[in-house]
């Protein structure tokens, strides 16, 4: 069943108006028609009152003079005629219409009837009451006249005229989204990834409101990711050039044969990293994969990280303290947020002071966990507490490049924020502290 907003309920409302509308204004305009049309003209009723008016002086001078009236106007209309009394008897000399036709006289003000195979009788009073005028209606005044053009009109004209505005009602409704929809898609076909549906379109609740929507969406996505990958494709190239360079330097130094090995060597290892994780940022953008969720213990997760952050760094194990709950286990995936805990971990190392610490500790907040990973380094200022999470940032510029390319924060960033959490940045005074928030596995 559609549903409530859907285009369905439009499309039936404006149907069934027009199918309501053309059946009930054909047949109220159609029966108006009829009985418009049946009355008797102004001219009609003119020249049969003054027939009447005629009558009615003749009618004081006796049968003789009824009997020459009506003769005389038998010549000029030659249908029945006759003057009657109030118990419609007639005035000459003898009846000349038959008493049964005396029971379907019209009045001239009465519509005519379209029943009879003749024409009708007109009963006209006569003065003070004397009696009727009876006349049988001339031909030249019959209604009806126009009826047959008029209900043409009624049954060609408006049902023309209200299909037009169905036609008007449906391209408002349907035909001019689809076609504001056809102008984005052409946009996008056109590499205009800055256009975006016309607001009208995307306000709407209905089904063309949710394509709308999703072509902006699309459009944005695609804006956003080809916006990525050129900044990563020029802070891959300015990045790489600090290793080839060291790599030229080595090579025009003269350098023995063992340390210029170990000299490229570690300049390739440099860049390889480097490639890895600008290629690992780009996939993660453009892909934005959604990894299967399972129960995580955040705490033998950190202490398996720990073991290899000691190794890496030559930390104790003492200045990587847990302090969180036995029973902290999130929703997660568990070789991401390894990944990000591990990136945020080595962050917090490199950054802290000679002999500082590095803490994990959290608590529960409704059906999350917040999490926090703080160390005792110089922080970050306020200003640049969101730039920290982009790519190729680094906030110290005197850090030797083989220090770190600014990606593991942005790595962690996306991580955290596939398996529905999320990560931010806050001073701890001293230090930095990383947010996460993560859904409590039940």
């Amino acid at each position: 069943m559609p549903g409530r907003h859907s285009l369905f309920w439009r499309l039936a409302a404006l149907l069934v108006t027009f199918c309501l509308l053309v059946i009930s204004l054909s047949g109220s305009w159609g029966s108006w028609i009829d009985l418009q049309t049946s009355y008797l003209s102004g001219e009609a009723r003119r020249v049969l009152q003054g027939y009447a008016d005629e009558a009615g002086r003749v009618v004081w001078d006796g049968p003789e003079a009824v009997d020459a009236f009506l003769g005389d106007l038998k010549q000029r209309e030659p249908g029945a005629l006759d003057l009657l009394d109030a118990h419609l008897q007639s005035l000459g000399s003898g009846p000349s219409i038959e008493p049964n036709l005396l029971t379907r006289m019209r009045r001239l003000e009465w519509p005519m009837s379209r029943r009879s195979q003749t024409l009708p009788l007109i009963s006209i009073p006569l003065a003070e009451g004397r009696g009727y005028f009876v006349i049988q209606l001339p031909e030249r005044y019959r209604p009806w006249r126009y009826r047959a053009l008029l209900k043409a009109m009624v049954q060609y004209l408006i049902p023309a005229g209200l299909t037009l505005l169905f036609c008007i009602g449906l391209y408002r409704v349907l035909i001019a989204p689809l076609a504001r929809l056809r102008e984005q898609a052409n946009a996008l076909h056109a590499d205009n990834l800055g256009a975006r549906v016309d607001p009208r379109v995307a306000r709407r609740s209905d089904e063309l409101g949710e394509l709308g929507r999703a072509f902006d969406h699309m459009a944005g996505r695609l804006a956003e990711s080809l916006g990525l990958q050129r900044q990563l494709l020029r802070d891959l190239s300015h990045e790489l050039r600090t290793p080839l360079s060291r790599l030229q330097v080595a090579s025009e130094a003269g350098l023995g044969g063992a340390e210029l090995e170990e000299r490229v060597r570690r300049e390739v290892e440099v860049m390889r990293t480097l490639v890895d994780s600008t290629l690992e940022l780009a996939w993660m953008d453009t892909e934005r994969p959604q990894p299967a969720l399972e129960p995580v213990e955040v705490g033998a997760l950190w202490e398996i990280l720990c073991e290899d952050a000691c190794f890496e760094s030559g930390w104790g194990l003492r200045r990587l303290p847990c302090r969180l709950p036995a029973d902290c286990r999130v929703l997660g995936s568990l070789n991401a947020l390894a990944r990000a805990l591990e990136n945020i971990l080595r962050n917090a190392i490199r950054h802290s002071p000679e002999g500082g610490c590095v803490c994990l500790d959290g608590r529960r907040e409704g059906d999350c966990w917040l999490l926090w990973v703080e160390d005792q380094g110089p922080g970050v200022a306020e200003s640049e507490l969101q730039r920290i999470f982009q790519p190729f940032i680094r906030l110290n510029a005197a850090r030797p490049g083989g220090d770190g390319f600014g990606l593991g924060l942005a790595i962690a960033h996306r991580l955290i924020r596939q398996q529905g959490g999320r990560l931010w940045a806050e001073n701890g005074h001293p230090g930095l502290r990383m947010m996460l928030r993560l859904k409590m596995y039940v």
